[in-house]
Formats: C-alpha cells, structure tokens, sequence
C-alpha cells in the first residue's frame, strides 16, 4: 500500500507517542521516528548512517544540551532554603495583608523564574506556609500551587520549551517574546478569575522563614544577567560567527550568560555543602539530554526525508484546515507526555516543516502561537505532567477533582490562542 507524505509523517507521529506511553523515553522515541521516516521516504540504510551523522554533527545539538545541562545547575541555586525565604519574604512584602492573593501568584511563579524538573513539589511548601487557608480543599491548593506555578512558560528564555521553540522557529528572541507575553497575562487572568477571585484568606504573619531572608537583588541578579545576554548577545555573535545559524547564536548568547551567572553563584557560595555540578552524571541529566537529542536528530532527519514539500502540496490540494492539523498535533502531544518539551519535540518540527512548504498559506507567527497555546493546555491538562502528579499527591488532593479548577483555566488559553492565531493570520495574510 503506498502511503501519503501526510499519513507517513502522522504515522509516525502517533507512534513516537504511543512509545511514550509505553515508558519508552521520548528521546529515543524521537531518534527510532526520524530514523522511520528517512528510510520510509525511500532512503536507503547505507545512507542512512550518514544523514544520521549530519543530524549529530548540528552545532545546535550540543549547544542546546550545554545550555539545559547548566540551567538545571541554576534550578539547584533557586531550590536552596535560604533562597527560597527570600521568594516568600518578597511574595509577602508586596501581598501585604490586603493583596494575599498576590502572594500565591508570585510564590509559584517566582519559583518558576528557573525551570527545575517536578519544580511545583518545591513551590508547594512555600505556598502552603505563606497562606494557612484551612477553608478551602485541597484540590484548590493543588490547583492554585500547579497552575501559576507555569505562568511564565510560554516566553521565559530560561525553559527548555522556549529554547527548544526558538531553534525550531526561526523567530528572533525578542519577537517571540513579544508573541508569547500576553498568554502569561491571560493564564494570570484565569487564575484570578476561576481561582482566586471567591476565595478568602487566612495569613500565618509570623513565619520565622522571613527573619534572615537571602537579598532578593542576590537571589534574581544571576538569572537576568542570563536573560540580558540572551537578549542583547546575538547580534554580538552574529558578527563574530557569520557561518552559523540564528539559532546558534541564540544559544551561544545564554551561554554566555549562564557562564557568568554560574561564577557569580560560586564566587558567593557561603555554607553550601553541595558541590556544584555535582548531578551532572545522574540519570536525571542523561534522560534530559536524551530527550534533547531526539528533538533535534528528528528534526534533522525529518528534513533530510524529504517528505515534508510532498506533504505541504497534499495539504494545500486536500479538506482538511491546517489550523485544525496545527492545533491538534501539540495538543495531542502535550497530553499524552506531560512535558513541553514533549509537545514542541514531536510536534513543532512538523508544524514548521508543514509551513516552510509553501503550499498552504499559513503564517509563521499565526501558527506559532496557536500550536504553542494548544500544546501548553495539552500539558497542562494531561495526567503524567510530574508537577501535576507531585502537587496532588503533596496536599493528598483528589486527582479528579483538581481539574475542577484546572480545566477552565486551560480552556482560557486555548481560546485566546485561537483568537490571537485568527487575527495574525488575517492582519499579516
């Protein structure tokens, strides 16, 4: 039977997810589904090997594990008690006793300044502390704690979703960010709004954790010299590397910045006994550079496959909407991993490939948005999100009932994406 490029690459897709689910780790899930579509589109395995070679030879790979390797480094920094004080002293200072909610958005997203795996398990105490909301049920701590926790994903040049997002995209960081920001306000909106805005507070005001609080300017300096470098370097590293690609010097930018942020970090390390990178060999960074890998060898090889201008001209000549293919795919792939990278690794090479076709009139930017919103809620709303499954099991919550609150939430930012995608694509169409 003689497939289409379509029902090759969406085979395929729907087999990297069920690998997923069968504990497979999506990384290589990813390599086996690049390796599956190179050989599918014709190719033979004597060339193979070598497409497979250019795909781990890419600068991009290595810098892009560099840079994840040293801001999970970062993660541990931010994870520390006495910074984590200073979070809650901050996150109180301007609550105060009149704005309590406040103090629960900033707690969790603060904690999310730095992306740390099961990162929602660390804010959980912190939130739980802050506000002693004995009242309220503990499907709604979870729901708070989980949900804000995440606020920030969608455009901070710290989380391996937007990395990742921006060495697919060919969008400049700056314009990206501008893209995504408005969804942070949305979430903050929901949050509010489903969340927060009938609730009432109860306040434990005298936690000794405020009493000898980290400087907050100490705790937040190292990350915005890495979000500064990110944003001012590449034009630098433009001029000096020509030979690379945009998303080469993006990297290479937050590299640098990382790089100081880390000797500013070791240079006031006080009565940390932790030795720094110390979990550099653990399975914790192995499977994170797995999954790294596997998003760009697939990529690569996707490319390499040649399938992706066939399918662009089937879809340009076929029913089917391509928003609705754009929404669905990282929809479906942020549901069924739990993790952004997840819906961005499967989905966003096959999005962009889709577009670069040429055939099928759809907005860079328009697409963007729209596939990154439905992945989002994708993630958000599926149940092996490890901050989801460490939040409920941390207030002991009903797994059910959490999306109660969660569920309305997420619908906001799928709708706002759909908005959002409607008008780029009309305005720049």
């Amino acid at each position: 039977m003689d497939f289409s490029a379509v029902a090759k690459i969406l085979f395929v897709f729907f087999a990297v997810l069920a690998a997923s689910r069968l504990r497979i780790p999506l990384g290589v899930g990813l390599i086996g589904g690049g390796m599956a579509l190179d050989l599918w589109a014709g190719k033979s395995m004597q060339v193979l090997p070598a497409d497979l070679w250019q795909a781990l030879m890419r600068p991009e790979l290595w810098l892009l594990a560099t840079t994840i390797t040293l801001i999970m480094e970062i993660g541990h920094f931010m994870a520390s008690e006495e910074n984590g004080n200073a979070i809650v002293s901050l996150a109180r200072r301007y609550g105060g006793r009149h704005g309590q909610a406040l103090s629960l958005v900033l707690i969790p997203a603060a904690i999310g300044l730095v992306p740390m795996p099961g990162g929602a398990l660390f804010s959980a105490p912190l939130v739980g502390r802050t506000a002693q909301i004995n009242s309220n049920s503990p499907e709604w701590k979870a729901a708070v704690n989980y949900w804000f926790r995440h606020i920030l994903e969608y455009w901070w040049p710290l989380y391996p979703v937007v990395i990742v997002t921006l060495s697919i995209f060919t969008l400049p960081t700056w314009k990206f960010m501008l893209l995504q920001i408005p969804f942070t306000f949305v979430s903050l909106a929901a949050g509010y709004f489903f969340l927060l805005r009938h609730q009432t507070f109860s306040f434990n005001t005298d936690d000794p954790a405020e009493q000898n609080p980290a400087s907050i300017v100490q705790v937040l300096l190292p990350i915005g010299i890495i979000v500064a470098a990110t944003l001012i370097l590449p034009g630098l590293f433009h001029r000096m590397l020509p030979g690379l690609n945009p998303a080469s010097w993006k990297l290479l930018s937050m590299l640098a910045g990382l790089i100081a942020s880390l000797i500013i970090i070791w240079l006031r390390r006080k009565n940390d006994s932790r030795k720094m990178f110390s979990d550099l060999a653990s399975m914790k960074t192995a499977n994170v550079f797995i999954t790294l890998a596997g998003v760009m060898i697939f990529e690569s090889l996707l490319n390499s496959s040649g399938l992706i201008p066939l399918a662009g001209r089937e879809l340009s000549t076929g029913r089917v909407p391509i928003g609705l293919i754009i929404a669905f795919l990282p929809f479906l792939a942020g549901l069924v991993t739990g993790i952004a990278i997840g819906f961005a690794g499967a989905a966003f090479p096959i999005v962009v490939g889709f577009i670069s076709a040429g055939e099928i009139g759809m907005q860079p930017m328009a697409a963007l948005v729209l596939a990154f919103s439905m992945g989002y809620a994708g993630m958000m709303l599926s149940p092996v999100h490890l901050c989801f499954l460490l939040t409920v099991d941390y207030f002991s919550a009903s797994f059910i009932k959490v999306y109660k609150y969660i569920l309305p939430c997420a619908m906001s930012v799928m709708a706002f994406g759909i908005i959002l995608y409607q008008m780029l694509q009309s305005f720049l169409g």
